[in-house]
Formats: structure tokens, sequence, C-alpha cells
């Protein structure tokens, strides 16, 4: 993509309304435009990067076996009465009525809808385990939607389902997904630690949160140090072997971390030597509970049983925040000149940058190497405006590409580039032949 046919509003200073680093970089990046309190237009730079992100957790929650469907986001109140979470909510739940004064709400979660489609689309054991997921926008009216996409009103989301006959497959589908959740986070350049934590209104049993360090995290956390130590690449597993599968939950959840809400300092200073205490803030980009039949019962989600007998179903539901883990990544990854994105979310992988345009040769070695590389499937994003040298490195430094490749009359002299790695600052002198070679190996 050339910025001159590019769109990508960028502003100079910082706005205003921005309190955190997340939602100042996205809006001075030209990745988002607010529309209304807690509401956002995504614009091309920060959709391609919430398409990324979406695309990683769907390889995940397919490489687990899940199903995807895709549901309404306007929901009956019906169901919801049934199960006795219309009232229970609370204001966060946007209420309204059609134009033939029937009860209607926009779906901040789906635990009501799916379980009325599975129970009437399965009748026997012999249709379990089944995990259904759909990636979907939210809506939640936060009495003070803040921090830009972190805690905004309208947001898209990761939900799946699942269902077993009994509560110990019940488990095994928690487990996967508890897996899938670290394979997904890690893909990400992110090491989401685990940590117990409250239901809230979805209700259950079992509940972990997936939390990344940043100082803007809302949550308090308390953990082990010991999770930096861990492997965090080593997933790859079959998630049809119990064994392994539990294994590697029970290495994590073995390991002391809780929110604020779960914490426990005794137990806390009993379990953790205090030189691998740790103590900061998190920000929750996934959670996932075990609920029984919370649901199944009151919604009458039953299956016949090896027996001939109605069984409730059991069920768990697992979220992950699309568009707030746009959010949670700048947090964890951005310095003062602007966002470091990890490789495989970034909005392009290459800045290739033209110190002169206008001058032949060097519009000339940038054109080869741009079409050089979208031939080979690189995603660049070529700076061929007349701007200034130095607004251009700073551009490229706000929007945080993972690498510069910068051409200049200079360099094209020795026939060579400049290569910046943005995360490191590393600078390296490329031969020009070398470049496409060297980003799409």
């Amino acid at each position: 993509m050339r910025i001159s046919q590019y769109f990508m509003p960028i502003l100079r200073d910082d706005p205003k309304e921005a309190e955190i680093a997340s939602h100042r970089l996205m809006l001075r990046a030209g990745m988002i435009r607010q529309e209304a309190a807690g509401s956002y237009s995504w614009l091309p730079t920060g959709f391609r990067v919430l398409k990324k992100i979406e695309q990683i957790v769907r390889e995940e929650q397919d490489r687990a076996g899940a199903i995807e469907v895709l549901m309404p986001t306007i929901q009956s109140s019906d169901l919801w009465k049934k199960s006795g979470r219309y009232n229970a909510y609370g204001p966060e739940m946007l209420r309204i009525k059609d134009r033939h004064d029937r009860d209607m709400l926009f779906g901040p979660t789906n635990e009501e809808m799916i379980t009325d489609i599975f129970r009437s689309g399965v009748q026997s054991y012999k249709d379990l385990p089944r995990n259904l997921y759909h990636i979907q926008w939210k809506f939640r009216d936060e009495v003070r939607p803040r921090f830009g996409v972190m805690r905004g009103r309208e947001f898209l989301m990761k939900d799946a389902y699942s269902f077993d006959l009994t509560r110990e497959a019940g488990q095994h589908s928690y487990n996967k997904m508890f897996v899938a959740y670290l394979r997904t986070f890690a893909r990400m350049g992110l090491k989401a630690v685990p940590m117990r934590a409250e239901t809230g209104p979805i209700g259950g049993k079992d509940s972990h949160e997936f939390l990344i360090l940043a100082d803007t995290g809302e949550s308090e956390v308390f953990f082990d140090r010991d999770f930096y130590d861990m492997d965090w690449t080593n997933f790859d597993i079959d998630y049809d072997d119990v064994g392994k599968v539990a294994k590697l939950v029970e290495d994590f959840t073995a390991k002391y971390a809780a929110t604020d809400e779960k914490h426990d300092q005794a137990e806390f200073e009993g379990r953790v030597p205090e030189a691998r205490r740790l103590t900061g803030r998190g920000i929750e980009v996934g959670h996932i509970f075990f609920f029984g039949t919370k649901y199944s019962d009151p919604l009458g989600c039953l299956v016949q049983g090896p027996d001939g007998k109605q069984v409730a179903v059991q069920s768990g539901s697992y979220g992950i925040g699309v568009s707030r883990l746009v959010g949670g990544i700048i947090e964890a990854s951005h310095d003062e000149n602007g966002i470091i994105w990890p490789e495989p979310v970034a909005p392009f992988k290459v800045g290739l940058i033209n110190l002169k345009a206008g001058d032949a040769e060097t519009d000339q070695a940038c054109e080869k190497i741009y079409q050089g590389l979208t031939a080979k499937g690189v995603e660049v994003l070529y700076d061929d405006t007349d701007e200034r040298p130095g607004g251009k490195f700073k551009v490229m430094d706000l929007i945080g590409l993972p690498w510069q490749v910068i051409i200049g009359p200079r360099g094209l002299k020795d026939g060579i580039a400049e290569v910046k790695n943005r995360k490191t600052g590393e600078r390296s002198n490329v031969p020009l032949a070398d470049i496409v070679g060297k980003f799409s190996a």
C-alpha cells in the first residue's frame, strides 16, 4: 500500500481525551475515530490489526475443535427471562422495544441463545461433545466508558460454548480452551497469565482470567515469578489426549496467580517465596467459565443418555476480547515514540521509506523493492510522499511496523538499504538485492 493512496489521518498532538497510551496512540496513528462515548469507527490501519487478531483467534478455535457459527446482535428477552438473567444482569444491558412493543436487547453475551440453539438441534448423547463459537459485536452500556477500545461500550468478542454429557467431559472441554488460549495469546507475542477469577454475571463454578501485565491494567494481580520461566511456546499437543491436556493446565494452575478479587495474601505468602512474589496491574484479554447446568436446567437443554434417561448437558463459555486485544497489545508494547507491533498482528510487516521522492534513481529502487515484496506476499506500507525525512521517520515509529527499509541517495551509491528493527532499534545495512529475500524468506 502506498501512503499517497492510503487513508491514515495522523494526529501530530496527543488528544486531550486520551488517558492511557493505547487510546492516545490509536487516535494519533489514525487507527480509530470516536463516534460516541465508548463507540469507535475502525479506520484502515486499525481494521487491519483487528482482522489479524480475529484470524489468529479463529485458527486456534478451529484447531481445538470448536465450530464457528454466527448469532444476531439483537436478542429477544424471552430466553433471558427464563434463565433469570434479564433482571439480574444490571444496567449494562441495553434493553430496547421493537415496533410491536416486545422486549429486546443488544446482546452482551450469548449463553441463553446458544443453549436454545443447541437444545433444538441435539437429542442424543451421541451428538456430544460439541463446542460452538462466533466472533460478533457486543454492547454493554458502561456507566463510564473510557480508555478507548479497552473499555468501550461496543466491542468485538469471540465467545465459545461447550456442551458435554458429564462433569468430567466438561472439564476436558474447559481444559482444551485453556490451552487454546495459551496458544492464541502466545502467537500474538503475549504472555497472558491465567489467574483465578470471579465468575461475575456469567455465573458458574470454575473461572480463569487471562491477563497481560501493563501499568494501566484495571485489575491488581498477584502471581509467582516462575510463570516467566515457563515454556510459553510448547503448546503443540493432541487435544484428544485428555491426560496431556490436563497436565499442561495443571502446570499453569498449580502456581499462584490471582486477581485482587480472588487474592488470598496468607496463601500467597505461604505458597510463594518472597523473592518470587510479583504484584502489578493486569489487563484482562480472555475469560473462561465452567457453569455446569446453570443454563441447561432452566432452558430445558436435555439429551438422552446411554441409559435412555434425559440428562441436562454440562456447559462452559469462553470469551476473548478481540477489539480489546488491540489496545492491550499496545499497552504491553510501546515506547515514547509510538507503537511496537508484534509481527503476527502488525498492520504491515515492512515500512518502506523513500527519502527523496521525485528523484528518479531513488524512486526506481523503491519501486523495485515494493513490487518485489508485494509479489512475495509481504505486506508493505510504502511512504512515497514528498514529506521531509524526519516526518517520515516519526510516522513510521508512531504506527510501529516491525521493520523499516530506508532508501536514500547515499545508500544507493553503495547499493545498500538501511534496515531498522522497530522493537530493538537496531539498524543494519543490507544490499538492495537481498531486501526482498530477507523479508519473504
